[in-house]
């Protein structure tokens, strides 16, 4: 009996101490995936900042009055700086799709020359100012980076001067008014976030951008100084202007990184 019991006893004890680890042990449970940030590039932004740009133009003199042209064709051409300072709307759609509309204006001093080699006379003009309007269309190849192109309509306002005789370097009596033109652009351009080396500004970016405007012809009348009368010819001028620039943007409603939702 005494040997039964021990046996008993022994048996209970094993049987309790196996109990005891099952209910120590834990379960294993496979780890949540992690997610990944999404961002959303949806809402208004503004922008400023400053680049620099060339002009060429074709260019020939014609005989006033009728317009007929004269003289030898050729392109001149002119560089400078300006800044810049916009507004616009983007929509995120299908992923890391963004298309946006914006409009901006640019305010410098892209200056060349344009002469007339009928008559060699010739002055500096510049182009002072210009506005567009447009859509972008981009994809997100981070996402916080988005690269683009963009296209539209655009205006510009060029400065008059005075002529000056090519040959022997004097004032000619001669001079052009100022004027404006419009055509179209096209471009594109990389806008990427600020937040990078450990240093966070929510919804602040910067982008870069390039952009080749086409202006529709002017015909540049050469004026006689006081009485503003026409002379011999005038000035038949077509400008292409090419910009880069750079600017600080500010997204008011940015929401990256967002945990996404499945």
């Amino acid at each position: 009996m005494k040997k039964l019991l021990l046996a008993l006893s022994a048996v209970a004890a094993f049987t309790g101490n196996a109990m005891a680890a099952d209910l120590a042990a834990r379960p294993y449970t496979k780890a949540p995936p992690m997610v990944a940030p999404a961002y959303n590039w949806t809402g208004f932004y503004i922008f400023g900042g400053a680049g620099g740009g060339i002009w060429d133009a074709d260019s020939n003199p014609v005989r006033n009055p009728g317009g007929l042209p004269v003289g030898i064709n050729q392109r001149t051409g002119g560089d400078g700086w300006f800044g810049t300072v916009g507004l616009g709307y983007d929509w995120q759609f299908n992923g890391p799709w963004v298309f946006g509309l914006f409009a901006d204006g640019q305010f410098g001093s892209i200056r060349g020359t344009v002469q007339d080699l009928d008559t060699f006379v010739s002055g500096t003009i510049k182009m002072q100012d210009a506005w567009a309007v447009g859509g972008r269309l981009g994809y997100l190849v981070a996402p916080s980076v988005l690269s683009y192109v963009n296209a539209g309509y655009s205006g510009s306002h060029w400065s008059g001067t005075s002529l000056v005789d090519a040959l022997a370097g004097t004032r000619a009596g001669l001079h052009t008014d100022s004027f404006n033109r419009n055509g179209w652009f096209v471009g594109g351009g990389v806008e990427n976030s600020l937040n990078f080396f450990g240093i966070t500004a929510p919804g602040w970016f910067m982008k870069t951008e390039y952009r080749a405007a086409y202006y529709d012809h002017q015909t540049i009348a050469e004026r006689v100084d006081g009485t503003n009368v026409l002379a011999a010819d005038s000035i038949r001028f077509k400008p292409l202007v090419q910009t880069i620039s750079t600017s600080l943007v500010y997204r008011f409603n940015w929401t990256g990184p967002v945990v996404a939702k499945y």
